[in-house]
């Protein structure tokens, strides 16, 4: 399962959607505002894969050193494939 993120860390909606992937054990594509989830220590232990769309991150100011270790840039054709590939899509909060 994906769950696509896109309202920022500080808000109920983004706060939701990280709470729903762990409750779920899905991966996390985040998005638009989301994109500030990545930086270090804003997942907060999350287990799952994060995805976060690059050109959202640059636009904002995220560097790739920002991030969490282990969150993997992507762009929007990569997002595509990974929704095809899962069984289940969820979003967006």
């Amino acid at each position: 399962m994906l769950v696509i993120i896109k309202s920022a860390p500080d808000t109920p909606e983004g706060k939701r959607g990280i709470k729903l992937a762990r409750d779920m054990a899905a991966d996390i594509c985040l998005l638009q505002n989301a994109v500030y989830f990545s930086q270090k220590d804003r997942l907060e232990g999350f287990c799952g894969t994060a995805f976060v769309l690059g050109d959202d991150a640059r636009l904002r100011g995220i560097p790739s050193a920002d991030m969490e270790k282990g969150v993997k840039e992507i762009n929007y054709e990569e997002l595509v494939d990974i929704m095809i590939k899962e069984n289940k899509t969820v979003g967006v909060f």
